[in-house]
């Protein structure tokens, strides 16, 4: 094999994988790649369950890491559970706020989820969990990701790191409706928090007989601005 045509080779392999890494970089939107390439908040309590037991699960890890003494049992009961998983959502997020927790929506979309990852906050999510013969609506708690693999990692049924790519994770969690939430302290606001929204989750923690907490919220937005 001649040296010229080795050298073009070379280049020819070359070219291509800077290509491929440009096409894998620009499959990734610009506001994740502004975000650290890796995070996995190791912080994160995990309850080990069955899948259908993710609403419990899910809200006593979060509980926990607020400093709430609790466990998944605890809460199946408030919860109304089993027969209740209809309600699971409302009835989370008012059982949140009983424990004096804001409860704060983010839009449905991975970026504003992976942003609230990177400032290190766990994020409560509903997703679809199951193949095309059966699937069903399961939560758990998006801990981590990693911005080059381009996969997302949760606190979910039995595994205390599933891994799940963007795209099938993005999938999973649209399909159950792009429910996520945060669940935090009153002075603990969200990165790049939005005013009113966090002005409503304090309004609805003062519906919930929470008034101290509520006015802590609105005093740690007000320092913040």
């Amino acid at each position: 094999m001649s040296p010229v045509f080795s050298s073009f080779r070379s280049w020819v392999l070359a070219a291509s994988c800077l290509v491929a890494l440009a096409g894998c970089a620009g499959s990734v939107s610009p506001q994740i790649q502004r975000l650290p390439e890796r995070v996995e908040l190791n912080s994160v309590p995990f309850y080990r369950g069955e899948m259908h037991q993710g609403a419990p699960q899910s809200l006593a890890a979060l509980l926990t890491l607020q400093g709430t003494v609790i466990t998944p049992g605890l809460l199946e009961k408030p919860l109304h559970l089993p027969g209740g998983e209809a309600g699971l959502q409302q009835n989370m997020s008012t059982l949140a706020r009983e424990y004096g927790l804001l409860v704060y929506p983010l839009d449905a979309k991975l970026p504003a989820l992976l942003e609230q990852v990177a400032a290190g906050y766990p994020v409560l999510v509903r997703y679809i969990d199951g193949s095309a013969f059966w699937a069903a609506p399961r939560y758990g708690i998006l801990a981590g990701y990693n911005r080059q693999k381009q996969t997302v990692l949760l606190r979910a049924g039995m595994n205390r790191r599933q891994l799940m790519s963007f795209s099938a994770f993005e999938s999973a969690f649209q399909s159950a409706g792009g429910w996520a939430v945060l669940v935090q302290r009153p002075t603990q606001l969200p990165a790049n928090v939005d005013s009113q929204r966090w002005l409503k989750g304090a309004a609805d923690l003062g519906g919930a007989g929470q008034e101290q907490a509520a006015a802590r919220a609105t005093k740690a937005l007000g320092a913040a601005h």
